[in-house]
Parts: structure tokens; sequence; C-alpha cells
């Protein structure tokens, strides 16, 4: 039986060894929804920064998301976060999409690092020392703290985006695939925030355009009906 990871400096440690000073924790959210965007958060912690208790964000409560969310930007050296929206999700792919949004919070770091822990199995497109690491948000303390930062700032983003879009329980769900969620996809049809590349908005668009379809043929059939039956129709 494989034993669980522990959250902590290890990681951190052996990229010092090899000379690294500055190092990232890099990691993302949103792969998994059929709404809004993929974010990332990149962050450059201090060497043994006092952050009892984080660890994975999904292992964590809200409230202690929240919490640590603010004592990571209090600490951090740098922290940045990005997003890649919706079309370009559709356009290249949701692991490219999280790659780049990786990759631009890596970018907006106030800091340049020199060795970056990314969670996951990819590596980025960036001109340093890299390591991936599956489960790597229950493993380094660095990308732990990205995880959190990258979690809370979507999950926000999504309650506001619950009043721009009401009735689909964005703020609840956060957009993943729950029944509220394709319940409410099935009833309203799919925003312009919907990923058009995800399977279930694609089959909700196809069954809308199929009933627009059907809409339109019958109203020409009406029409055509009400000319036919006019006096002097031929």
């Amino acid at each position: 039986m494989a034993r669980a990871p522990v959250c902590g400096w290890k990681l951190e440690r052996a990229a010092r060894r090899q000379g690294a000073l500055r190092i990232a924790g890099l990691d993302e959210v949103g792969r998994g929804p059929m709404f809004g965007p993929v974010v990332a958060a990149a962050v450059i912690l201090p060497k043994g920064c006092p952050l009892d208790g984080l660890n994975d964000s999904k292992k964590l409560t809200e409230k202690a998301r929240n919490q640590f969310d603010g004592e990571i930007r209090a600490n951090a050296i740098a922290w940045a976060i990005a997003a890649v929206d919706v079309e370009t999700i559709d356009r290249i792919n949701i692991r490219n999409a999280s790659l780049l949004a990786m990759r631009r919070a890596v970018e907006q770091l106030a800091l340049s690092p020199d060795y970056l822990l990314i969670d996951g199995l990819d590596t980025i497109d960036w001109p340093c020392p890299q390591q991936a690491v599956v489960q790597g948000d229950a493993t380094s303390l660095s990308i732990a703290a990205a995880s959190v930062l990258a979690k809370v700032h979507r999950d926000r983003m999504l309650v506001e985006l619950d009043r721009e879009y009401p009735g689909y329980g964005l703020a609840h769900h956060k957009g993943y695939c729950s029944l509220e969620h394709l319940d409410a996809l099935a009833r309203l049809g799919p925003t312009p925030l919907h990923r058009k590349s995800y399977r279930p908005v694609v089959q909700m668009m196809l069954n809308f355009s199929s009933h627009a379809a059907l809409e339109t043929a019958l109203e020409t059939i009406a029409i055509d009906t009400l000319e036919m039956e006019k006096p002097g129709a031929a």
C-alpha cells in the first residue's frame, strides 16, 4: 500500500542543495470544470516560512484556505496569479491552457525564479531547472501555497460570475459538472463562458441547436399555411 505524501520542505531542500535560491511552486485550478477560466499561481516562499497546517487546497476547508491565502500573500517573497480564458481553452485544449496559465504566473512574479516545482506531470516553457511532481500540492509547501492562491482566487471569481449568470449555481459548484450544473445547463442552455470543447456543453449546444431549428421550421410552416389560407391564394 502506497504511503500518503507528506507536505513539507523536502523538495525545496533538494533544490537548494543544487544551488537554487529562488524556488517557485506552481499549481493550477480549474482543469475539470465546464465553465470559466483555468487559473494558476506561482509562489516563492522564504526558507522555512512558518505555514503550519498548509496542504493541498482540496484537503483544506474554505475557512482554512482563506486564512492561508492571506498568510501566503503576506509572507511570500513573491507571488502571482494568472488566468486563461474559455476561448483559449477551447482553442488549444485544457492541458495546454493550464501550462500557459502557469507560465503567465511565473512571468508576472516580481522576482525571477531559478527553480520551479510544478504540480502534475508537465514542465513549462521557462529557462530554468524544473521538476514536475505528481501530487506535488500534497508534497511541497511551495506548490501547496500556489494551490491555495489559485483555488481561492478562482472560487471568488466564480462567486462574482454567479451574479452575472444566475440560475446555474456557479457559487456552489464552481463550474464543475455537478448534477445541479448539468440540470441548469439543460434548462437554460450554455453561456458564453461555458467551455464549448467539453462534452456536456457540446451535447447541450447540439440539443438547443436542434430545438431552435425545429422551432424555426415549425414557424415557417405556420406562416406558409396562413399565406395559403388567405383569400385568393393559389
